[in-house]
């Protein structure tokens, strides 16, 4: 089994559902994301990234998600799939897993959608084949359970995940 694999198993074991591809996602509209408060991964399991030069994501606000190819680079974590770590809803927000990813997808999509967070994912010439699987969470809140896994990849990697540009 590849470092990969075992990764993506550790997020299975973790109680992450749903692993559906970018492509699936936009031609389902996200149909089988549940409406709940949660947590979600981006991952890979393709061989190799290519970066775009431009951004496919929406301009959100009339503002261009592109960073510079060499930021892209500064960012990358060698040795792990996970790309991002989202969440959805909360003790102070009513945001659903379903909605919240949604909009990611939307924006992903070139809408001018309000989800900047992440917005590098959009620069990855591969970003339909990406995965994302989420976590269903009832008693805890998904910012505190993101902060916790953002921070357990930092402790391991010693830099946040690709597209997470803040803890």
């Amino acid at each position: 089994m590849s470092a990969k694999e075992k990764k993506i198993n550790n997020l299975k074991k973790l109680g992450f559902l749903g692993v559906r591809s970018v492509k699936h996602l936009i031609e389902s509209d996200c149909e089988n994301i549940p409406n709940v408060m949660g947590v979600y991964v981006v991952f890979y399991k393709i061989e190799q990234i290519n970066f775009l030069n431009g951004s496919v994501g929406g301009h959100f606000k009339g503002k261009n998600p592109t960073v510079s190819i060499n930021k892209l680079f500064e960012n990358w974590v060698s040795n792990t799939p996970i790309l991002y770590i989202g969440k959805a809803g909360g003790f102070k927000s009513n945001a659903t897993l379903k909605k919240r990813i949604r909009q990611y997808i939307q924006f992903g999509n070139g809408h001018p959608v309000g989800h900047w967070g992440g917005r590098l994912i959009w620069q990855i010439k591969e970003n339909r084949e990406l995965l994302i699987a989420y976590k269903s969470l009832s008693d805890i809140d998904p910012r505190e359970y993101e902060k916790t896994l953002i921070t357990k990849f930092f402790d391991s990697y010693g830099k946040l995940p690709f597209a997470n540009l803040t803890r």
